[in-house]
């Protein structure tokens, strides 16, 4: 629909934002004004210190905002082609209020007003990096919700299902906001173009697309076909160029190599470092994330120690049988452990699940039926909250599993990974991770793959967080838990 491109172009959202960060500015330098001086925060202003807005305070109102939005501009803050985060964001709005008023700051010493006050300049400098940033807060919040629900969202066919097409998958699968959902994927390897990876369907052969471009809505083409089928690529460029619909190449170097590039520019030209920084998980990392699971688990044990008596009672209660489960299953580097959990079943059920093969709901190697016959009444409401894993808290002390990571499968699981599936045990698996917040249970198991790998190769403290605090929602909300 045109409207609806309208409304999600990125270069009209920047000229709203544009009109709206001068109209924000002027109104924290009034509030400001409004503050010190008809309020009198922090302290009541002297008789002859006070101040008129419109005679005393207009060259300000007129400097500070002007100097603002210059350094924004300079600072790049309106690029439309660059999608920053909401911090990236705040961070550079307090880089450049700061240099604004800076900048006022030293005007005022050389031209020395009769009416000034520092104090006010940087309050209205605090309420516009308050406003400027909540408004780009609540705008993100409604575009989320908006893509969330598909509008605003391009329809995309991936041409090539290897390891860079996978990137690429999991990339657009682990953005919570979608900007693209993928419609399917063309490869000339039939046995890939023919199959599926969870809910992303194959599409066929290469030669195909022409048809598949007419036959179905498609927004982009983003193609992933290494560098040594260039001229295959350029007549798909020009098959996508005649059919009316947007292509994008992702650049190719050696394929699984792709997330260690830096991409610099000179003038808007495109520079690699091929020989980037390495964001695979190193040693620093494994140390950063080992850190923060141990203070978390310590923050958590009080609560734990509370659930654990309470959860107790209601399990002993319910129906015979030990409090915890364990089960074995496969951690990082394909070593086996113990996992522990509150049982959620009746004593016994794991020798009963032969007899329950036929009434299993979930694809690839998983086993999971939605309405299990031998969970117990306690066992359901633990399963629908999650706090059945409460108890792994014990292997993060062990060093055995994190706070975030890979669901650790068993070992009948793991026996049946595809090649490319087994990066998933690269690292500690882990009581949430992104498949946790994506869906949990509904998300087919190459998909919950593709989020993990993903997962692993853009793994920051920050991805850490944001993933544990929408845990939080997805757990009280109880959603695809069962």
């Amino acid at each position: 629909m045109p409207w609806v491109r309208a409304l999600f172009n990125p270069r009209a959202i920047q000229r709203v934002l544009f009109g709206l960060d001068v109209a924000l500015i002027n109104v924290a330098f009034y509030a400001a004004y409004v503050i010190r001086y008809e309020i009198g925060f922090p302290e009541p202003v002297l008789p002859e210190f006070d101040a008129v807005y419109t005679r005393d305070y207009v060259s300000f109102a007129v400097l500070l905002p002007a100097l603002c939005i210059l350094t924004y501009v300079i600072d790049g803050f309106y690029d439309a082609q660059r999608r920053r985060t909401w911090l990236d964001q705040t961070y550079r709005l307090i880089s450049g209020t700061m240099t604004s008023i800076v900048l006022v700051m030293a005007i005022t010493f050389f031209l020395q007003p009769l009416v000034y006050s520092r104090g006010m300049l940087i309050l209205a400098g605090i309420l516009i990096v308050m406003l400027l940033s909540a408004i780009r807060l609540v705008l993100r919040g409604i575009e989320g919700a908006l893509r969330r629900r598909g509008l605003g969202v391009a329809r995309v066919i991936v041409v090539g299902a290897g390891e860079l097409g996978r990137s690429v998958m999991r990339a657009i699968l682990a953005d919570p906001a979608p900007v693209y959902a993928v419609v399917g994927y063309v490869d000339d390897d039939p046995a890939k173009g023919g199959g599926s990876l969870g809910r992303i369907k194959g599409l066929g052969d290469i030669n195909a697309l022409p048809h598949l471009l007419t036959e179905i809505d498609v927004d982009e083409v983003i193609v992933t076909l290494p560098w040594m089928y260039h001229r295959r690529i350029m007549q798909i460029a020009e098959t996508c160029e005649r059919g009316g619909v947007q292509v994008r190449i992702v650049p190719d170097y050696f394929q699984q190599r792709l997330y260690r590039l830096d991409v610099e520019t000179l003038n808007g030209i495109p520079l690699v470092n091929a020989g980037g920084s390495d964001r695979l998980m190193n040693r620093t990392s494994f140390l950063a994330k080992r850190v923060t699971d141990v203070l978390l688990t310590i923050l958590a044990l009080p609560l734990f120690l509370l659930i654990l008596l309470i959860v107790s009672a209601l399990i002993k209660l319910d129906s015979p049988g030990p409090i915890f489960f364990k089960h074995r299953r496969v951690g990082k580097n394909g070593r086996e452990i113990e996992v522990y959990k509150f049982r959620t079943m009746i004593d016994g059920a794991d020798r009963m699940q032969s007899d329950l093969a036929d009434l299993n709901e979930a694809d690839g190697p998983l086993f999971k039926i939605k309405d299990d016959p031998r969970r117990t009444r306690v066992g359901k409401w633990l399963r629908k909250t999650s706090l059945d894993e409460l108890p792994q808290i014990i292997n993060i002390l062990r060093g055995e599993m994190s706070w975030v990571g890979p669901r650790p499968g068993t070992p009948e699981e793991v026996a049946q990974y595809e090649p490319w599936q087994r990066k998933r045990m690269n690292v500690l698996p882990g009581i949430t991770g992104l498949w946790q917040v994506s869906g949990r249970s509904n998300i087919p198991f190459a998909e919950m793959c593709l989020l993990d790998i993903f997962y692993i190769e853009n793994w920051s403290l920050d991805l850490e967080i944001r993933i544990l605090l929408r845990t939080i929602p997805s757990v009280l909300l109880g959603r695809g838990a069962y």
